[in-house]
């Protein structure tokens, strides 16, 4: 079970999704979903494939425009910002961060230089100042390079900082693709799939290293088929079949679930759980 925390507010929702569809020729990838997650909290999503969840990310990270609903994003100390519309790199620096289902690290690059990437969002050097390399850029460099190094050891590839990206093993390769994302300043970190084709081990990891970026303040929403890592990690659970939301509710809830045993397990285990 996740481990004792004081959740926030219930009144207080980080991101607020309202009715939100996404047609494809006629057919509903989204159909009405709705969603909440509270600042501070890791929710995950989940359902089996082809419910609707990366199309739910890419909506939400401005890949997609949605066909109808709202997406809230409602930061502490800030006005409430409506993504619809919004280009990925605008929504980035809204404050969402997201990683991906297919790894997408730039192989060529060293683990530094894939970080140092993400962090760019956050610089304000523009071409003059890159340029000619007045000393505002060069302090803002000195403090992406500073930053970068500070994520790299929080993922614990600090012994592999100069190692080409495509070099590193699977799961060393999730973990710098989550600390790539890092590197924004994220307020809500969107993992898909994270502990996909992870053995144990791998996994265990990433479990420890979620834990530490929540109770480092950030809120975390997570596609993830390992149920296992899903309710040892989550606050609340979100359920999709066939781009709608059929529940949601605390791990220990969902389990008992009847409407989500039939969506992964189908109609006659139902039938022998009653």
């Amino acid at each position: 079970m996740p481990p004792d925390r004081t959740p926030a507010a219930p009144d207080l929702a980080l991101l607020e999704v309202r009715g939100l569809t996404m047609d494809f020729g006629g057919i509903k990838a989204l159909d009405h979903f709705d969603l909440r997650i509270r600042e501070g909290e890791i929710a995950a999503l989940i359902g089996p494939n082809g419910a609707g969840k990366t199309t739910f990310f890419n909506c939400l990270t401005g890949m997609y425009a949605p066909t109808a609903g709202d997406m809230l994003f409602s930061p502490p100390g800030r006005k409430t910002a409506r993504l619809n519309g919004l280009k990925p790199n605008k929504i980035t620096e809204q404050g969402l961060a997201r990683t991906f289902q297919n790894i997408r690290l730039f192989p060529n690059m060293t683990v530094l230089e894939n970080v140092m990437i993400g962090r760019h969002c956050r610089t304000r050097a523009r071409v003059l100042g890159a340029v000619f390399r007045n000393p505002r850029t060069r302090r803002e460099e000195r403090e992406i390079v500073r930053r970068s190094y500070e994520i790299i050891e929080k993922i614990g590839l600090a012994d592999q900082v100069n190692e080409f990206a495509r070099n590193l093993p699977y799961g060393a390769q999730r973990r710098l693709e989550i600390a790539r994302a890092l590197a924004t300043d994220p307020l809500l970190l969107l993992l898909d799939e994270p502990a996909a084709g992870m053995n144990p081990r791998e996994t265990r990891k990433l479990d420890e290293l979620i834990c530490r970026i929540r109770d480092e303040g950030l809120s975390i929403l997570l596609i993830e088929h390992d149920m296992k890592l899903v309710m040892s990690l989550a606050d609340h659970i979100f359920v999709m079949d066939y781009g709608k939301k059929i529940a949601e509710g605390p791990p220990a809830k969902i389990r008992r679930n009847p409407q989500v045993i039939r969506a992964y397990l189908g109609e006659d285990t139902v039938h022998d759980h009653a």
